[in-house]
């Protein structure tokens, strides 16, 4: 029984549109620049029954090769200026070009093609209104690429064109997730300092000394260093919020909040607890523990001399330390400099 021509070429390109189908559907899913190429350059070769297809992109007046699949290598990684390369004629055109013999084309750059199989080829712009790419064919015999084979080239042109406009627009969706995942970090951490912040004086609040102190406690005991509490009250708050208003209290409570960074390093943590009330934590401090208050005392008066016939500055202090309190909790540790702040505030109102 004769098979007739046409029946041939009839049921050659229902294959060829029952792949180009599927491609389509791969081009849908597809997520990044390589699976796109990946898809387009094996169903090239398969479409047009080509020895080597390319998958080629415009870059800045030239072409990009970015991949390929062939007998032989062809050139993959590499560019050219649009002007000397049938892909970039292609792509400047925007219309395909169907070479039978390439020797006999001046489109064609013969000294790049010699190395290679290359006899005929057929390119097809991606994107026909204005190219971002090209998809070339290649046979390594004498191959006039038929009406069928080209239509079927340009759907696949045009569905790689419609996946890498997706992928443009799924890479923007991305990095606006990005972008919004990082200012709601910036806002997490920028909400964590302002619930552990003191709003008046900038200091740390309650939270923020009682997570600072129970980290730094934890960290010492494990090198063997000690710690020292200072509990802190601001003696005559109360006459000062009473006689002067509470914006004289607030001034108060702010210039001790200095005084207490000005006597203090850097690493120590320092928190106005509430009210008159302020604690430190010291890691390895001083031998002498009154240090710390005589310092304090010493910060205050200076800030009296300036303070002109206002009430002066002076404040309580107690401490604790783990050297007399080795199992003591950072808890146990602020009553206890609690209660000695009280034992120095009525010697001091005794004497």
């Amino acid at each position: 029984m004769l098979i007739d021509d046409q029946d041939v070429r009839t049921d050659t390109y229902v294959r060829g549109m029952e792949r180009l189908v599927q491609a389509v559907q791969e081009l849908s899913m597809a997520r990044n620049l390589p699976q796109v190429q990946q898809i387009v350059r094996t169903t090239a070769r398969e479409l047009a029954g080509s020895d080597g297809a390319t998958f080629v992109l415009r870059d800045s007046g030239q072409c990009y090769y970015a991949d390929e699949d062939a007998i032989e290598p062809l050139w993959k990684g590499s560019r050219f200026p649009m002007e000397t390369c049938i892909s970039g004629w292609a792509m400047l055109n925007r219309q395909t070009a169907v070479i039978e013999d390439i020797y006999v084309d001046d489109r064609i750059p013969h000294e790049a093609y010699r190395p290679t199989f290359v006899k005929s080829l057929a390119m097809v712009p991606i994107r026909s209104l204005d190219p971002i790419g090209a998809i070339g064919n290649y046979w390594a015999d004498g191959h006039v690429a038929s009406g069928d084979e080209i239509r079927l080239l340009q759907a696949l042109a045009d569905a790689t064109s419609v996946a890498m406009e997706n992928i443009a627009v799924y890479a923007e969706l991305e990095r606006r997730v990005v972008d919004r995942t990082a200012d709601l970090e910036r806002a997490n951490a920028d909400i964590r300092t302002l619930s552990a912040t003191d709003s008046l004086t900038g200091l740390l609040n309650r939270r923020g000394f009682f997570d600072s102190a129970e980290a730094l406690l934890t960290g010492a005991r494990l090198t063997g260093s000690s710690c020292l509490v200072a509990f802190i009250d601001v003696d005559g708050l109360k006459t000062v919020n009473d006689g002067s208003g509470h914006v004289a209290g607030d001034e108060v409570l702010v210039q001790v909040a200095h005084a207490l960074r000005a006597v203090t390093r850097p690493h120590d943590v320092v928190a106005r607890l509430g009210g008159d009330e302020f604690c430190v934590l010291v890691v390895d401090p001083p031998r002498d523990q009154h240090g710390l208050r005589d310092r304090l005392v010493a910060r205050l008066d200076a800030v009296n001399l300036d303070r002109r016939g206002r009430l002066p500055l002076s404040a309580s202090v107690g401490t604790a330390s783990t050297a007399d309190l080795p199992d003591a909790s950072i808890d146990d540790l602020v009553l206890a400099a609690d209660q000695k702040m009280y034992q120095h505030k009525r010697s001091r109102h005794a004497s």
